[in-house]
């Protein structure tokens, strides 16, 4: 009797404790439609972990296609290609990319239906709104403080961009044009960036990293 009390009681405290978020596979492509106040994009987002790198390209409203390559050595390349203007900025982070772990030690708000999924929802350093399918623990969305929205259309695990994608173009390196140029950021410094945007990704990158340091 005393064995059956125990098991019911260990079930009743495991049941009731808060659910944590899946860690992202270590390799994956997610296409994404992201809203930030009404300007709108499409972001197919590379994820590969154990080769350090991250890739973003986004395809902006009837605009321009931009590419953000980013490393876990802190560096990033962000440019664009033919047809466009040869741009590239040249970025300089003291953190590397995410962690699959990134969402650790968030904070559970409980559930909710969001774009007709039944979603898990957590708040990590007040910074960003994570929302995760229950039954299949993919993500569904994601909302940071300044209400830029990423919904999640595709999501494969295991999915590999070719390596030769993974090189920016020689002008980044090479090329006087005044257009291409060089930032850099620290914990202490404001960030000179030309997006906002990509302000607000960054700032996410550096604050989430030092809370899990």
């Amino acid at each position: 009797m005393c064995l059956y009390l125990c098991l019911f009681f260990l079930f009743f405290e495991l049941s009731t404790c808060d659910p944590i978020p899946a860690p992202w596979p270590e390799q994956f492509h997610s296409v994404m439609f992201v809203n930030r106040s009404g300007d709108l994009h499409q972001t197919d987002l590379w994820y590969d972990w154990p080769n350090g790198r991250n890739f973003n390209i986004n395809q902006y409203q009837l605009g321009i296609l931009k590419y953000d390559i980013e490393w876990n050595n802190g560096t990033s390349f962000i440019y664009t290609l033919d047809p466009f203007n040869h741009t590239c900025q040249l970025l300089h982070f003291e953190v590397g990319i995410l962690r699959p772990n990134w969402l650790l030690g968030a904070n559970y708000l409980g559930q909710q239906y969001v774009d007709n999924f039944l979603c898990n929802v957590w708040e990590k350093v007040e910074f960003i709104w994570y929302y995760e399918d229950v039954l299949t623990r993919t993500p569904v969305k994601w909302i940071f403080y300044d209400g830029m929205t990423f919904h999640v259309m595709t999501f494969e695990v295991g999915a590999v961009l070719d390596d030769a994608h993974w090189q920016a173009p020689l002008y980044c390196f090479s090329d006087p044009d005044p257009e291409l140029h060089q930032t850099h950021t620290t914990r202490n410094n404001s960030l000179v960036l030309v997006d906002s945007e990509l302000a607000v990704l960054s700032a996410f990158r550096r604050t989430l990293m030092s809370h899990m340091r």
